[in-house]
């Protein structure tokens, strides 16, 4: 197994968000290389997020986005389990990044929400980035409700 400095564990953690331990276990495991470490923590990411189906989440947050123009913006209302993740900059982030998303993107449903390709990152679906959240996050998430309103006139 491949020594892994503090360093690179740092560097790694302040791209990711994750844990220093899930950090360094993923660098490990792929032997120093920082891209298949990313793609470990998301297949880590999606295991976390399989085993928090049957959990409950009833706590969460309501976020709003109103695009700089003033004409364009949208509410999301997002849970978790906890009050503590709920208050956590982590996951005010992620449902600000949701609204956002929202506003630009105009989903019908979750569902077209989640397949939708990430506006800050093209290369993966917002459910990909919920994953990678969830991740971070360690809770159950679930998109509740969301609206987007524009003034058309």
């Amino acid at each position: 197994m491949k020594k892994i400095s503090i360093d690179q564990i740092k560097d790694f953690r302040s791209q990711t968000g994750v844990s220093v331990m899930e950090c360094k276990k993923a660098l490990e495991e792929a032997r120093g290389d920082s891209k298949k470490a990313k793609e470990i923590l998301r297949k880590l990411g999606a295991l976390m997020l399989e085993k928090k189906q049957g959990k409950t989440a009833k706590e969460g947050r309501v976020e709003s986005y109103i695009h700089l123009t003033g004409k364009i913006g949208a509410t999301v209302v997002l849970f978790c389990e906890t009050d503590f993740v709920a208050r956590t900059q982590d996951f005010k982030n992620l449902c600000h990044e949701l609204a956002m998303q929202v506003a630009a993107m105009n989903p019908k449903d979750t569902k077209e929400l989640l397949s939708q390709p990430y506006i800050r990152d093209i290369t993966k679906t917002v459910g990909d980035f919920l994953t990678e959240e969830v991740a971070k996050l360690g809770e159950k998430v679930e998109v509740g409700e969301f609206r987007r309103f524009e003034i058309t006139k």
